[in-house]
């Protein structure tokens, strides 16, 4: 009997450590929040609707921030919280990071603080806050940054190194704490300037692609990435992208106009799940040991390419080139760096150049 109650004993302690938070996590870069009289934010809080926690880039202002926020508190009948940071960027450039979450699933702790970069390599420097699930008081660190785009990768490969020293520095000043890296980083996660960062952490997304081009049905460059850390302490059970245009029924054009050119990259802990699924594409995370099988089955299937078309236009998606079916190099791009197009025009739209030996 004494055993019976020591295993049920550790059986108690191991499911209330355990990461089931059940919380929806998400990042979204709302192209130039605040600024002009475009943004439809009926619209934006339908999509933000679908999370619980939602890191902002390229809010230009609070007002932006709180228009978000009362539309999402109008649309959910619930009360949500918002912390941003100041103005960040070099030049006259510059833009606020924001976290905005849903009172009733996540609450702040601690630790709010923009960070403070001695070498100089940020044009916006990474913010940073830890919260706490509300139901299990699990507690996680989310860090959001947005990476300069500049005029080549080249421009962007120094941030993306710099992470690694980043992710390590989350580890020290949120120690034993689960860390959540948000945002949009203007480079695939299959480039080679994210190689020191894999060592600790993964993307939780590695296919399909988050930056809205003119085109209806086509996204261009998968920019935008929550990156976790290699054992899942936090009971990632889903990850996916979620296709905006196709949730409000407008068009790609119109997206780009009042709402944003990119759309949300999410995951799912624990047996959350999205109220509305319409992903542009999702993947499986594998669950921690000793997930249920209900838990497992809340995690999204990943998505089948369709086979491409012989008049395809094939884009690289770490170059920004594209290439036609008789190019010579149409068939030598890397499987995970394709991007189809429907035409020349859809390429260029979605800001490819054509490739020098077509």
């Amino acid at each position: 009997m004494h055993r019976m109650y020591r295993a049920l004993f550790w059986v108690l302690i191991l499911f209330s450590t355990s990461a089931l938070a059940d919380i929806r996590i998400a990042t979204w870069n709302i192209e130039r929040l605040g600024h002009g009289n475009n943004k439809s934010y009926p619209a934006l809080a339908q999509i933000g609707s679908q999370f619980d926690f939602i890191a902002v880039q390229e809010a230009m202002n609070s007002d932006g921030l709180s228009a978000f926020k009362r539309e999402l508190e109008k649309r959910t009948g619930q009360k949500w919280q918002m912390m941003y940071s100041h103005r960040i960027g070099r030049g006259s450039y510059k833009e606020k990071y924001a976290f905005v979450w849903r009172d009733s699933a996540v609450e702040y702790v601690d630790g709010a603080v923009v960070y403070l970069d001695n070498t100089d390599r940020y044009a916006r420097e990474p913010y940073s806050a830890r919260f706490r699930s509300r139901k299990t008081g699990t507690q996680f660190v989310a860090a959001t940054a947005h990476i300069l785009y500049g005029k080549s990768v080249s421009d962007r490969t120094p941030e993306i190194q710099a992470l690694a020293a980043y992710w390590e520095w989350l580890g020290e000043v949120y120690p034993g704490t689960p860390r959540v890296l948000l945002g949009d980083f203007n480079l695939a996660p299959s480039h080679n300037a994210w190689r020191s960062l894999k060592a600790s952490a993964r993307p939780a997304v590695t296919h399909g692609a988050t930056t809205v081009s003119s085109v209806d049905g086509r996204f261009a460059n998968l920019y935008d990435n929550i990156w976790l850390g290699k054992h899942n302490p936090l009971g990632v059970t889903g990850a996916g992208i979620f296709n905006g245009p196709r949730a409000l029924g407008w068009s790609h054009k119109k997206f780009r106009k009042h709402a944003s050119d990119h759309v949300p990259v999410y995951i799912t802990i624990g047996n959350a799940q999205l109220i509305n699924t319409q992903p542009t594409s999702t993947e499986s995370i594998a669950p921690p040991a000793g997930t249920s099988h209900a838990q497992r089955s809340a995690a999204p299937i990943a998505s089948r390419a369709s086979a491409p078309s012989q008049n395809e236009v094939r884009g690289n998606r770490n170059s920004q080139i594209f290439h036609l079916p008789h190019c010579p190099s149409y068939n030598r791009i890397a499987e995970h760096n394709r991007v189809p197009f429907a035409s020349k025009q859809a390429a260029r739209d979605a800001g490819y150049r054509i490739a020098g030996n077509c």
